[in-house]
């Protein structure tokens, strides 16, 4: 999914920047629980497998979760939390994110099914029939360039984050956005 949020918020810099917008007031925005997020990207990158995998994965979600909600008066922040909730769902009950065989053929990616199929990994498994909640789970593929097989809640969380990309670029949000003074101007007496 890497390659698709970055490609998605290089637009949302660019559509915030057509629309007068600047990079310097996103830059000035103060997050709420930041090291809580931090430490649920982090637990993403463990190389742990099992149970112990299993409940890692989880916790990162909900740690990110936890910070999207945080900063909920943020523009785009509420889509973020109800994405990272689709994907908690079908995390949880079925111990990873299930991948469809046919979404990884038609996003470019058929190479990767040997690896997939060989995985004990427990962020993703090739997606069974014994896999629940199949239409929250990998199931939309990207083709090349992007060469990504997603879930609707990894599109609703890259939607919410480029919305906040573009409203934070205007100093648009609730509270932690720094807004520029407009400017005043003095009337002149004759």
């Amino acid at each position: 999914m890497l390659r698709l949020l970055l490609a998605s918020l290089l637009v949302a810099i660019l559509v915030g920047y057509v629309t007068g917008g600047r990079l310097s007031r996103l830059a000035d925005t103060s997050f709420r629980l930041p090291w809580v997020g931090m430490a649920g990207i982090a637990l993403q990158f463990l190389p742990l497998t099992g149970r112990l995998g299993d409940l890692v994965l989880v916790l990162s979600f909900v740690l990110l979760a936890i910070t999207a909600a945080a900063n909920r008066r943020l523009p785009g922040f509420v889509l973020i939390v109800v994405g990272l909730g689709m994907n908690i769902a079908v995390i949880t009950v079925n111990h990873g994110m299930p991948v469809d065989r046919d979404a990884i053929v038609a996003s470019g990616q058929a190479d990767t099914l040997p690896d997939l199929e060989a995985s004990s990994d427990a962020k993703h498994h090739l997606m069974t029939s014994e896999d629940r909640l199949v239409l929250l789970a990998d199931v939309i593929a990207i083709p090349p360039p992007i060469r990504q097989v997603v879930s609707v809640g990894d599109l609703a969380a890259i939607a919410g984050a480029m919305w906040f990309v573009i409203g934070a670029m205007h100093g648009i949000g609730g509270s932690g956005l720094a807004r520029e003074p407009e400017p005043t101007v003095e009337a002149t007496r004759p």
